[in-house]
Formats: C-alpha cells, structure tokens, sequence
C-alpha cells in the first residue's frame, strides 16, 4: 500500500466532488486538523482512515487502496437497446427498461413495473436475473455518481430490515421517491439519506416510513454523442 498513492486519490476525490478539506472532514466524520495532517503526511494512512472515505463517499476500496477500480459504483455502457416486441409474448431477453423516472412523482410500487411501462431491453451479463429492472434517474443530486439522464438497475429487497450501509438505493416514501446513500443512524428507528452532490444536506428519516427499498446494482451511462 503506497500511502502517497493513497494521498493522492484522496486529494483527486475532493477535487472532483468540489470538496474542501473541511467538508471532505465532515463527510467522513473525521477532525478537519487530522485530515490536513494525513494530506500533508504527518500522520501515516491507516485502515480506519480508509475505511471512512470507503463507507462515507460511496468509494471502491480497491481503488482507494491500489488505483486498480474505478472510484464509484462500475458503469455500464450498453451498445444497444432491444426495441419492445409488438406482442410482448414474443420473446424477450435481458433485463426490462421502465419508462418511469424512478425520481420523481409517488406512483406506488404495484403501478411503476407492470408490462405496459417496459420500452425495451437490455442483455447484459452484469445485470443478469430476473429481479432486476432498469429505470432512469433524473436531477444532480448524486452527481458525479449518476448523473442526470443516467439509467440504473435495481434489485428490490425481500426484507427491509437488512440494509447495506453507505449503499445507493431508490427509496420510495409514501409522498415522493429518490436515489441516496442509505447510511445508519444513531437512532434504530432513523436512516440517514445523502447525496452525492455536496450540495444537498443529509435528510434523516423515520424507518417505518419508507415504503420499498431498491438497491442499485449498477449504473448504465449512455453517451448520446453517438
């Protein structure tokens, strides 16, 4: 592990999400003046440092440690879209695109993926399986994560109640949805729901009023320069 190698991702990841050392210190929950002495190499890296930039930014700890990742969430490129079929029992591979912004509105869970909102396909070995749904994502909130326009792929939870941590999700509130960081709060009965874009505050939320949870398994950036 080369701790100036390390230093230097770190300085990189402030830089691209326009962060000062005293946000960047905030974020990770970590004293401004400890930070400046790890940037400066004052204090030697440590697995804790590490693993707050890891669980708090979102960030690959492979590429944190080694520069062998990518800094977010791995995205996909498709190189095409399978059209829907006029009959949709016609065969149909791949996983279904639903013409819904998953972040907007409050349509409820039993309307947003029925047969009539599918507008194609996408086969792709990483985001194989039938429990997956590929939906688009609008607004800053999560940039540079997701950016507006970007597609995501979800996975729904079977069970509430075992969350991944510093994960992306779609969650749906009884009023309005939106993508966050799920991250654990001091209370059991609260999450915690962070953008990306540090222009957005933390919004804590009473568990019990969350609806459906969706992990994002991964993040489809299409390039419309094409």
């Amino acid at each position: 592990m080369n701790e100036q190698d390390i230093i230097a991702r770190i300085k990189f990841l402030m830089k691209e999400l326009n962060y000062r050392q005293a946000d960047f210190a905030r974020k990770i929950d970590l004293d401004t003046s400890n930070l400046s002495k790890y940037l400066n190499g004052r204090l030697p890296v440590s697995e804790s440092l590490i693993n707050r930039i890891v669980v708090n930014m979102g960030v690959s700890k492979q590429w944190l440690e080694d520069g062998t990742d990518l800094p977010f969430a791995k995205p996909v490129t498709p190189s095409a879209m399978q059209l829907l079929p006029t009959s949709l029992q016609d065969v149909r591979h791949g996983t279904p695109v639903y013409d819904i912004d998953v972040t907007a509105g409050a349509m409820p869970r039993s309307l947003m993926f029925t047969d009539d909102q599918i507008i194609g396909w996408i086969d792709l070995p990483e985001i194989a399986g039938s429990e997956h749904r590929i939906v688009k994502v609008n607004g800053d909130s999560m940039q540079p994560v997701i950016c507006n326009g970007d597609y995501v792929a979800l996975r729904e939870l079977s069970n509430m109640q075992y969350i991944y941590w510093g994960q992306i999700y779609v969650v749906l509130l009884d009023d309005y949805r939106m993508i966050k960081y799920v991250r654990k709060h001091v209370d059991p009965k609260m999450v915690t729901l962070r953008s990306a874009n540090p222009n957005y505050d933390d919004m804590d939320i009473l568990r019990s009023d969350i609806r459906e949870l969706m992990l994002v398994q991964q993040i489809l950036h299409l390039d419309t320069r094409l």
